[in-house]
């Protein structure tokens, strides 16, 4: 789960994290009493969005004026003016494809004097199965350039969850960023600051990008993106308040209530499978056969017949999808529930375009019966294999 930066920032401020004071801004009506509680003579304007590179994105409309999704303001007047653009305009960046993401809400954030710009992240390590930091000399730029191009430096080290932070990690991020003195002192107590709130607020991406030293000698996050375990989240009531469904793709959120593992693409193939490595191998055939999925899509190794039942609704409900492959390796899973499942979604939505439908495992020739007796127009596949070609074919005889 993602938030947005103001809202990443009120949680790292609840852990001591030194931010900018900022104000968010849902109604143009808000800007003048916005800028002036922040008083200025600074104000930075910011479009919020779950996407990166927002200063560098252009709006669609000609409206929104030039100047990107990040803009610096030197009078009220000017803080107006670019609220008036920029809310309720499309942005688009590197990261939000050319359909780009509409601005609901923006963050009017005080001006800051900056004197250096650094990299600072943590994540999940799963080869060490501990909290690892990434820090960089090279702020407010794409860490994957500066990896790519200049990888030298980059500083990655993990810390032991039976310690915790220890002295030695502050003094590692302050050599590698060129701190000394109390520059020294203010980095290794905002890392500890951040590992607590990185652990505490179960966070399973944490960056600040940039990390600057201002011209007053002080450490800050400029900016902060953070992403959250899904799993957790039944223990953090506060960040789940935090959802901004308006940023997530309509499906992947009626996925989520019915707790199937589902993420849009922009293929034209349908997936319905059981296990996120089959559910991978599903994908990598199709594009094999020279198709695209639409989804990905795991309905788990004990889904009900409700639960295949609003899954393929959900794959139904993609205006891109021009043929649906269902793909069950039955285990705890039984054939026979994903084949009523999937006859009771055909009854509901209908179906309009070609259906392929590979059985095996527990249950099979009871699934395979049911299939083959329900009078619908479903092919059926003797592996993954044949499932894919014939898919493959069947969307493009009917395009």
């Amino acid at each position: 789960m993602n938030i947005h930066e103001y809202q990443a920032k009120a949680v790292l401020k609840e852990f001591g994290v030194p931010v900018s004071r900022g104000v968010p801004v849902m109604d143009a009506s808000q800007a003048e009493a916005a800028a002036k509680e922040l008083g200025g003579p600074l104000w930075v304007v910011k479009s919020q969005i779950h996407a990166g590179g927002r200063g560098k994105g252009k709006f669609k409309e000609a409206a929104a004026g030039e100047k990107g999704g990040v803009r610096l303001a030197k009078s009220v007047e000017e803080v107006k003016t670019f609220v008036q653009q920029m809310l309720g305009n499309t942005l688009v960046t590197v990261q939000t494809g050319p359909a780009g993401k509409q601005v609901n809400r923006l963050y009017i954030e005080d001006g800051s004097d900056i004197e250096k710009e650094f990299y600072l992240s943590a994540l999940v390590d799963r080869e060490t199965s501990r909290v690892a930091f990434v820090v960089s000399t090279e702020g407010g730029m794409d860490i994957e350039t500066v990896a790519h191009d200049t990888p030298e430096k980059i500083l990655t080290f993990s810390v032991d969850p039976a310690t915790g932070i220890m002295p030695h990690h502050g003094r590692t991020v302050a050599r590698a960023l060129g701190l000394t003195g109390d520059l020294a002192k203010q980095a290794a107590k905002l890392l500890g600051q951040l590992y607590t709130a990185f652990v505490a607020k179960d966070m399973a991406m944490l960056e600040i990008n940039p990390l600057i030293i201002t011209k007053q000698g002080q450490l800050k996050c400029l900016d902060a993106k953070v992403s959250f375990d899904s799993n957790a989240l039944y223990r953090q009531p506060d960040i789940v308040a935090l959802r901004d469904e308006t940023e997530e793709d309509a499906k992947e959120i009626e996925a989520s209530k019915h707790d199937l593992a589902y993420i849009a693409l922009d293929g034209t193939i349908g997936c319905m499978v059981n296990g996120a490595g089959l559910a991978m191998a599903t994908l990598d055939i199709i594009k094999l056969y020279g198709e695209s999925p639409a989804n990905f899509l795991d309905v788990g190794g004990g889904a009900s017949e409700e639960k295949v039942t609003a899954a393929f609704k959900i794959i139904t409900a993609d205006p891109n999808v021009k043929g649906i492959l269902v793909n069950i390796f039955g285990g705890i899973m039984k054939c026979d529930v994903i084949a009523r499942g999937v006859l009771a979604a055909v009854k509901a939505v209908g179906l309009q375009v070609p259906l392929v439908v590979r059985l095996e495992g527990t249950n099979v020739e009871e699934g395979k019966q049911i299939i083959r007796t329900s009078g619908l127009n479903v092919i059926p596949a003797d592996d993954l294999d044949d499932a894919a070609q014939k898919i493959v074919a069947a969307v493009r005889g009917a395009a």
